[in-house]
């Protein structure tokens, strides 16, 4: 309790990071019970094309040039963008820490063979693997998250090496190897746990990045043909630009609050897990 209590005191030191937090917390509780408050399909025609936000009360925010509401599409989307962001974060730490952990802590053959493969992934513009990726495929949840994840583990891959490199010659690490501690046992009990600080921090980043790769997929017409997207609806509403702005801003401005959100928390978090920024 005391160590959660003197993490939370760093932690609002920093007016930013608190209104990121709470900014966060909203946008998640929208995504949880949004849909319930504005239930309904949000590919589903509510009313007349092209209602600007203010004209219906029933429709706050309007409507595209289909008639679709618009604030439901936004409920609805941050629910799938936010799943998307945290399950291709979920799945390139699951990657990128297996493998920055093998390359650190046995080094030699290994660490070069598992660095020139993430050296090759990192040769080549994120973005741009991620649209050849889901081209290939067919437009799911699931290959989007897989593609995300294919480009974002070697950042947390190059990461977790360097902290083994770095924690494998302390004398902790090698007195478990004295008694005899398995390797496994070694690298998840001992050295991963005092990687967390930088993997947690790096995290937070990831699943800002995911969301706008996702988004811009959507846009380009990649995403999942059955799922309303932020990305989706920007893509949809710049057909009207000129002449109905407010399609492709509003959804723009929650990508832009929700990414800003993570940004303010990750930097809150750097200050309070950084051990040199404990004293200040």
């Amino acid at each position: 309790m005391a160590g959660w209590q003197e993490f939370w005191r760093r932690y609002r030191r920093k007016s930013s990071a608190v209104a990121g937090l709470l900014l966060l917390a909203c946008i998640l509780l929208l995504a949880t019970v949004g849909p319930w408050l504005v239930p309904g399909d949000p590919w589903e025609i509510a009313v007349r094309p092209f209602l600007w936000p203010g004209e219906d009360l029933a429709h706050p925010l309007g409507s595209d040039l289909l008639g679709r509401d618009i604030l439901r599409g936004i409920v609805h989307g941050a629910r799938v963008s936010l799943l998307i962001g945290l399950s291709a974060t979920a799945a390139a730490l699951g990657i990128g820490i297996t493998v920055g952990a093998c390359a650190g802590y046995f080094r030699g053959w290994v660490d070069d063979s598992l660095m020139r493969v993430t050296e090759l992934f990192q040769t080549i513009p994120n973005f741009l693997l991620a649209v050849v990726l889901v081209a290939l495929f067919r437009a799911s949840i699931m290959t989007i998250v897989l593609a995300i994840s294919a480009v974002s583990w070697p950042a947390i891959a190059r990461l977790v090496r360097g902290q083994f490199l770095s924690l494998r010659e302390r004398e902790f690490v090698q007195s478990c190897v004295v008694v005899g501690m398995g390797e496994t046992r070694i690298i998840v009990t001992q050295i991963l746990p005092n990687c967390l600080a930088p993997i947690v921090v790096m995290a937070s980043i990831m699943v800002a990045s995911a969301i706008l790769t996702e988004s811009g997929l959507s846009f380009l017409g990649l995403g999942d043909p059955d799922l309303m997207t932020w990305g989706t609806m920007i893509g949809i509403g710049r057909q009207a630009l000129r002449t109905a702005w407010y399609m492709a801003t509003l959804p723009g401005i929650a990508i832009l609050v929700t990414v800003l959100a993570l940004n303010l928390v990750s930097e809150g978090l750097n200050d309070a897990l950084n051990p040199h920024l404990k004293n200040r």
